[in-house]
């Protein structure tokens, strides 16, 4: 990730509009592209600022796409623009001006870096690709958390069920969860705007809770200095736990993905796989717990890829048991519930409505 791997960044040439004009609230009201690219997968969409109120946002057209099958994100989403020639929204697709991207890594020299995404991303190259006079870029959980001032709660499956008070809804909401790596940002929230507060959480030194987990760590640091919880709380790190743990147990490891992995552990086919998803489970509920401590947050939203695929796993494991496990401070805890959401379209509402946000409050300037 890196020092700066939260960093917003807006390129544009300096002779688009951002005063008060009603040209410039036109061109809010225009669709632009909203994208969220993460390791694995890419979600774009074609987007429309909606009616004031709860969903901000219409998403007219959306797709998935796999990063891998894929030789650059400028590729990506130029087949993404030809799709829109085919739909209802192929006159509005010609005036596309705009685009909001979403993205795990950092910004640095006009590129974005990260080295869970499959090829570098020049950010030059994807305003011209594109042919638009404005790319913005945010993290990709940073968007998530944006997003989850919209989320309806009831919509979402309950690991922990909490009673909440009136005070805490205007506390700090967690949103994180572990996939190609591990996400965490805070929303703040705010008037007339939320604010969302980004972390390189997943980077903070992994934080051993038992003899067992303190063996992992012992083999991890043979080959890395600095063991963080992401080199375990994530789709690799998930990979990285049944190696180790087959060197401990003394067998040879036949599972090779972290799906394979996790079906194993659920049908409880191989001893080591199963070991892994516990352990996994017992350090994100130990890591979840210390952020709620350290935002004094009032809710926490789990997302990702890997969380949704292994619900009752997770639901029956010691995850809840570390996550309250924290002394004095457990009683805080019994009043923080912890919810699960499918990614989906999160991170693209996210980056959207942050991006029209940002040019509302650039219009009243």
């Amino acid at each position: 990730m890196g020092e700066v791997a939260h960093q917003r960044h807006v390129s544009e040439p300096s002779a688009v509009p951002l005063s008060g004009s009603s040209a410039g609230a036109a061109a809010v009201r225009r669709p632009f592209i909203a994208a969220d690219v993460g390791g694995t997968h890419a979600r774009i969409a074609l987007v429309i600022d909606g009616a004031i109120g709860k969903a901000p946002i219409e998403v007219l057209h959306y797709h998935r796409y796999s990063c891998g099958e894929w030789p650059n994100l400028v590729v990506m989403l130029q087949d993404f623009v030809a799709q829109l020639a085919t739909t209802p929204h192929a006159a509005a697709a010609r005036q596309i001006e705009r685009c909001v991207l979403a993205c795990a890594g950092c910004v640095l020299d006009d590129a974005i870096i990260n080295e869970n995404l499959p090829w570098p991303v020049p950010i030059a190259p994807l305003r011209h690709g594109l042919g638009i006079a404005q790319l913005a870029v945010i993290n990709d959980f940073e968007a998530a958390a944006y997003a989850a001032q919209f989320i309806d709660a009831v919509a979402c499956r309950s690991i922990i069920d909490a009673p909440q008070s009136q005070a805490q809804a205007q506390a700090p909401t967690l949103v994180l969860g572990p996939g190609t790596g591990l996400g965490a940002a805070v929303l703040l929230p705010g008037r007339p705007r939320a604010h969302v507060l980004p972390t390189e959480a997943g980077l903070v030194a992994l934080a051993p809770g038992n003899e067992r987990e303190i063996a992992i760590v012992r083999v991890l640091q043979r080959e890395r200095a600095y063991v963080a919880y992401q080199d375990v709380l994530s789709g690799p790190g998930l990979r990285r736990l049944y190696r180790v743990l087959c060197e401990l147990r003394g067998s040879e490891p036949v599972l090779q993905t972290p799906a394979q992995i996790s079906a194993a552990a659920s049908c409880a086919t191989d001893a080591a796989a199963l070991e892994s998803l516990h352990v996994f489970c017992g350090l994100l509920g130990s890591f979840v717990g210390d952020l709620v401590l350290l935002y004094r947050a009032s809710a926490v939203y789990l997302a990702g890829g890997i969380l949704p695929q292994i619900q009752p796993f997770l639901q029956a494991s010691r995850f809840a048991e570390r996550y309250f496990n924290k002394g004095v401070m457990r009683a805080y805890l019994q009043h923080v519930p912890v919810r699960l959401i499918e990614h989906g379209q999160l991170g693209v509402i996210g980056a959207a409505s942050w991006f029209l946000d940002i040019k509302h409050v650039e219009q009243a300037t």
